[in-house]
């Protein structure tokens, strides 16, 4: 009974959807890309990278990574809403405590902390929004950049 619920497990976790999560290191985006069925185009600037996943429907994710490989900021725009809970890992928590309250108004969600930025609008069929960590922006990068 332990090995069958053992390979389960190990089952479920290689399956997983690995996307390069905000806050952590790049390391999946061959796998982000393969999930969504995605085009991949990486550019560079000073002192970060652009991975821009574009899928045949329309769906655009950009994840912005440090030159030491960590993710500061993603961002979309879209059809539909990609994976939030998968883009913004950790950070999902703060995106579900602020959007509790508001299920009836409109208008773009708008998250401000010290830690997390988070900014996210559109309706049916063009969605759009961006989330950063100002503590992991790259020196000299402006928060503007993540859009």
């Amino acid at each position: 009974m332990k090995i069958l619920g053992c390979t389960l497990v190990c089952i479920l976790l290689l399956s997983a959807p690995g996307w390069a999560v905000l806050g952590e290191y790049e390391n999946s985006i061959a796998l982000d890309q393969q999930h969504m069925r995605a085009q991949l185009h990486q550019t560079s600037a000073q002192g970060y990278s652009v991975n821009e996943l574009t899928t045949p429907e329309g769906k655009r994710v950009r994840e912005f990574v440090s030159a030491k490989g960590m993710v500061f900021g993603v961002a979309w725009r879209g059809p539909t809403l990609p994976d939030l809970r998968q883009l913004l890992g950790t950070y999902f928590s703060q995106v579900q405590q602020a959007a509790q309250p508001r299920r009836r108004r409109g208008g773009p969600l708008v998250i401000k902390t010290k830690d997390f930025i988070l900014v996210s609008g559109g309706h049916m069929r063009a969605f759009h929004g961006f989330a950063y960590v100002p503590s992991l922006l790259p020196a000299g990068v402006s928060a503007e950049v993540v859009r």
